[in-house]
């Protein structure tokens, strides 16, 4: 099947981790299918991006667009629509895409659009001038033949939206290795002063609360737990954390990686005893779920997705943000898990997000969305001769 994927949300030399989880999606889609990437890029992410380039054998192109600017929708709308000409499907991937269409006629080819903002599902924390558009710029779903959601929980507000127009759940492509790393043997317990080893991976910003990360870490070693926390990641509230780090005297026991190839994430997560992700919301959770994937306990925060999938016998969510009640939970989980292999960690999850797995739900979405088109609006894909 011949696909084009347009999206706002795409790895770029300056920065790798945007749109990670898109990359992964069509990488896993390209094995059985002929995939071609236009990226609509931001131009703060533009600088040093070729025009020209592919992403393990898939062709990319880069279209500038600034979400925010609507002058420069019309011309992105153009690249899609002539790119998409020869395709069986057009696959949207995130909301920003959608908005060069919010004016305009739906293009001319069966259309999927894959929704990863959270800001459909919450706009608590989204800024003022966002939370009073975002209202009038969700109708722009009720478009594409089928739209696809990476939970149930990102998928309810859709539905309601769409009404009976088709609306799935495909998840989001979690690693799985296929060893899973087996659980460090501990010299003792964390009460006899044996090592314990946290990991935490994701943007340094306000909804994984890096601070209150540390924070734990700080009150951990308060009461005598020979803790240390590795974050894999960055982000704006570095410094923050790093701040917290040294009011507490912990600096000695927090590595922050910065952004790493995916290699060392799993590396980390394999040298862990437990995952603790003080996230206040979630739409998915690709790195909770990686973590039990590579069989690792987690400890993460109470609203979001995660719940679909973190079972209590693997993890535990926290409702509060306070350092103590994130402490309690640590031990706790640590304590409760000491029996439980790796593998029976992982084997929680099963392959439930495996690549095998997520390609066949967009797949059954594009056949949907062949026959939506058809019936609807008389469309049929690959005009171009």
């Amino acid at each position: 099947m011949k696909i084009l994927v347009a999206t706002t949300w795409f790895p770029t030399p300056g920065s790798p981790a945007t749109g990670s989880f898109v990359a992964k999606d069509v990488a896993a889609l390209s094995e059985n299918n002929d995939v071609r990437v236009l990226h609509l890029v931001a131009p703060r992410l533009a600088h040093g991006a070729p025009t020209q380039t592919e992403l393990g054998g898939v062709p990319v192109e880069r279209v500038v667009m600034e979400p925010k600017d609507v002058r420069q929708h019309a011309a992105a709308r153009a690249a899609i629509l002539d790119r998409a000409d020869g395709a069986d499907v057009l696959h949207t991937m995130a909301f920003s895409t959608l908005l060069p269409f919010l004016r305009h006629d739906r293009p001319q080819v069966p259309w999927v659009h894959t929704e990863h903002w959270h800001g459909v599902t919450t706009r608590v924390d989204l800024p003022l001038v966002m939370r009073l558009a975002t209202p009038f710029l969700l109708p722009v779903l009720r478009k594409p033949d089928v739209v696809t959601a990476v939970s149930k929980m990102a998928t309810a507000p859709i539905r309601d939206l769409r009404g009976d127009r088709p609306t799935s759940v495909v998840p989001c492509i979690a690693a799985t290795p296929d060893v899973v790393p087996p659980r460090r043997v501990r010299a003792g317990t964390t009460a006899e002063g044996a090592p314990l080893r946290l990991v935490s991976v994701g943007a340094m910003v306000p909804g994984k609360d890096p601070v209150l990360m540390v924070e734990t870490l700080g009150e951990l070693r308060r009461r005598g737990v020979n803790a240390s926390l590795t974050w894999v990641g960055d982000g704006p509230l570095h410094g923050d954390a790093l701040a917290a780090a040294d009011r507490l005297r912990v600096r000695d026991h927090l590595t922050i990686t910065g952004q790493v190839e995916p290699e060392k994430v799993f590396a980390q997560l394999g040298a862990a005893d437990v995952f603790v992700l003080p996230t206040r919301s979630e739409t998915f959770g690709v790195a909770i779920a990686e973590a039990l994937a590579h069989g690792r306990p987690v400890v993460v925060g109470a609203e979001g997705a995660q719940r679909e999938y973190v079972r209590g016998e693997v993890g535990t969510f926290v409702e509060g943000r306070s350092p103590s009640e994130w402490a309690d939970a640590v031990l706790r989980v640590d304590e409760d898990t000491q029996g439980t292999s790796a593998a029976k960690i992982a084997a929680s999850i099963g392959r439930a997000f495996s690549p095998q797995s997520v390609v066949a739900g967009y797949e059954r979405a594009y056949r949907d969305a062949i026959v939506t088109a058809a019936r609807e609006h008389g469309i049929v894909g690959r005009r171009r001769g």
